[in-house]
């Protein structure tokens, strides 16, 4: 029989020693894995295949989560279960740009000090040690002046929220990106449509399959766009008719749904000969709170 493993002081020395919460891109090592020899977690966990590299997280709201930021075209990179420094120190932008000026930002002890709450801590046969938050999602994002901008997101069940303590480690968690002028986001439910994540789930094996052609994304947006109106059955047989596969119209349609080119309303009924509707770019955009920065309160 499995036995339930415990986060303790040795265990974050581990981490530390095998590299956890380091490296960019698909270089990168999430703080926190899903397997069985991490300790497990609370939630539902998923294993989601993006970009090279096997991305870990630990619930559903993390789940859907990465479908709203992955389908932002400026998304440059993401780690998940990011840690955050105990002690402070250069700015977590340096991981990506060369040449960062040295700096010292806060940690978490600091901020929890700062603030006049507990930080939390880990203990085992008399050993103690400070507890490494971590953040759900670093996400690292080009903007159109082409600066890199980072922007960390806490994923939370609203219930979470009525719980003093759980609010206590958000507000140090929050106050650790702004002293670093990262903007920090709280994705609650309340704050998206449900009937948008449950399109999301449902194409996602389209979406995130194996990358369909530039001018063919154009196709189907142009398709689409003159097609508005119709049943998604009967886009689909059309762009299968341009493209000679209905698996890759497939694939085709909904990469280009995700990515903005086809501003789909995804509040549509999963039903296939339901008709399609076409968004402004502003409102298929509201559909989505990291894109569109939505935050709940603490």
């Amino acid at each position: 029989m499995r036995t339930t493993k415990r986060f303790t002081p040795s265990v974050l020395t581990h981490f530390l020693k095998i590299g956890r919460g380091t490296g960019t891109f698909e270089n990168y090592i999430p703080w926190h894995r899903v397997g069985r020899s991490d300790p497990s977690s609370i939630g539902r966990s998923h294993l989601q295949m993006w970009r090279g590299r096997q991305r870990e997280l630990l619930s559903d709201g993390e789940w859907v989560g990465l479908f709203f930021a992955v389908s932002m075209r400026n998304l440059i990179d993401l780690t998940e279960q990011f840690p955050l420094s105990l002690e402070g120190g250069q700015h977590e932008m340096s991981a990506y740009r060369v040449g960062t000026p040295p700096s010292r930002h806060p940690g978490t002890l600091d901020i929890a000090k700062s603030l006049g709450v507990k930080h939390p801590k880990t203990n085992e046969k008399g050993l103690s040690a400070d507890w490494v938050m971590t953040t759900d999602f670093l996400l690292a994002i080009q903007q159109p002046s082409k600066q890199l901008e980072l922007v960390a997101v806490a994923f939370k069940p609203s219930a979470d929220l009525k719980n003093r303590r759980t609010k206590e480690l958000l507000n140090i968690e929050r106050e650790y990106w702004l002293a670093r002028g990262v903007t920090w986001l709280l994705i609650t439910p309340e704050i998206f449509d449900q009937r948008v994540a449950l399109r999301l789930k449902d194409t996602m094996p389209w979406a995130l399959s194996d990358a369909s052609s530039e001018s063919d994304l154009i196709i189907a947006a142009t398709l689409a766009k003159a097609l508005q109106g119709h049943s998604l059955t009967h886009v689909l047989e059309q762009l299968t008719a341009k493209l000679g596969d209905n698996n890759y119209a497939q694939r085709t349609f909904w990469q280009a749904v995700w990515c903005g080119n086809i501003p789909l309303d995804l509040r549509r009924g999963w039903r296939p000969h339901l008709p399609i509707s076409l968004l402004s770019e502003h409102d298929f955009m509201s559909l989505n709170p990291i894109a569109n920065r939505r935050s709940s309160w603490i």
